[in-house]
């Protein structure tokens, strides 16, 4: 299923427009992810919202925003009185001005999307704004609406198409000085910076993201499986801890002696991992079939206990909201 544009509009750079549509670059839906249930009937917990004085349910259409000035005092707004004060860029990413990727504060960014042209006209703009941008080595940036909310955008070409990176108000960013201002000033001597370094180097290697293992997700499946399989579940031993560092030097020593020991068979694994292909994931080999004990639950983990092996759990894609 093709995903759902977060916003459709126009880009523009001056006159030159054309219509664009906004996709997500990440995504959570394939992260394990948990219901609350009713122990005693194994039934999904349902919420209600109700008037926080008298209790009574209130239906959609009697709810409104409010901002809290004081002690059960809101100030009432309405959805009029928003789409009133809403700014151009709720239909329309407009680029103001263009920077130095390098002057952008990692801090300020927030998350990665997609900018395509929107249907079959436009392409020719949308191209000379991605090459312009291109061409000069930098960033372009600009405010678009999502939520209701304006975000400022910064917008660079990504092989054929535009990625836009959602950007934090400063307001929104702490200053460093509050956290760092107690760390104390140390000295250090050439041959602890020569160990550090030395680890560094041995551990040092390209950016490869395919590589990496989301261990705890793996667990998470690990342990559906096996208590919709019926299997026991054994309870892990505490970890064991180095315990204190009462001598740097000697734990930069030790920290050299054990690369030396691991670093063949890890180097070993990673060169494995780098021949073969990544395995092309199929849609829905993870999807949950059998329910998980609740009520009449044991019955149906015991039938599945047996020879057939449980496949990886997955929900259902989340329903992508619309922004607006």
């Amino acid at each position: 299923m093709a995903p759902r544009a977060n916003w459709k509009g126009f880009l523009r750079l001056s006159l030159v427009t054309c219509p664009v549509a906004l996709y997500p670059a990440t995504s959570d839906t394939e992260k394990v992810s948990f219901n609350q249930i009713n122990r005693k009937t194994g039934h999904r917990i349902k919420y209600l919202k109700v008037d926080a004085e008298t209790g009574d349910e209130v239906t959609s259409e009697d709810i409104v925003k409010g901002y809290k000035v004081d002690t059960d005092t809101y100030i009432e707004v309405s959805k009029d009185e928003l789409d009133e004060i809403a700014l151009d860029s709720t239909h329309t990413i407009e680029i103001d001005e263009f920077v130095p990727k390098a002057d952008i504060d990692n801090r300020y960014l927030i998350r990665p999307y997609y900018l395509v042209p929107d249907g079959k006209v436009g392409h020719d703009a949308y191209a000379v704004i991605r090459e312009t941008i291109r061409s000069m080595d930098k960033v372009a940036i600009g405010r678009v609406v999502l939520t209701n909310r304006e975000h400022i955008i910064a917008l660079e070409p990504l092989e054929t198409g535009l990625m836009g990176t959602l950007l934090r108000y400063p307001y929104e960013v702490r200053s460093e000085k509050e956290y760092f201002d107690d760390i104390q000033d140390v000295k250090l001597t050439k041959d602890m910076l020569d160990l550090a370094r030395h680890i560094v180097e041995k551990k040092s290697g390209a950016f490869e993201p395919e590589l990496f293992e989301d261990h705890y997700e793996t667990a998470l499946i690990e342990l559906i499986n096996k208590k919709r399989s019926g299997a026991p579940i054994a309870t892990k031993a505490a970890p064991k801890t180095g315990g204190n560092v009462i001598n740097l030097m000697d734990a930069l020593k030790k920290s050299i002696a054990n690369e030396k020991d691991v670093a063949p068979a890890a180097k070993t694994a990673v060169n494995a991992a780098k021949g073969k292909k990544p395995k092309k994931r199929v849609e829905g080999q993870r999807e949950m079939l059998l329910p998980i004990a609740g009520k009449g639950g044991k019955e149906a983990a015991a039938k599945a206990a047996a020879p057939k092996k449980a496949e990886k759990p997955v929900r259902a894609p989340a329903r992508t909201k619309k922004a607006g």
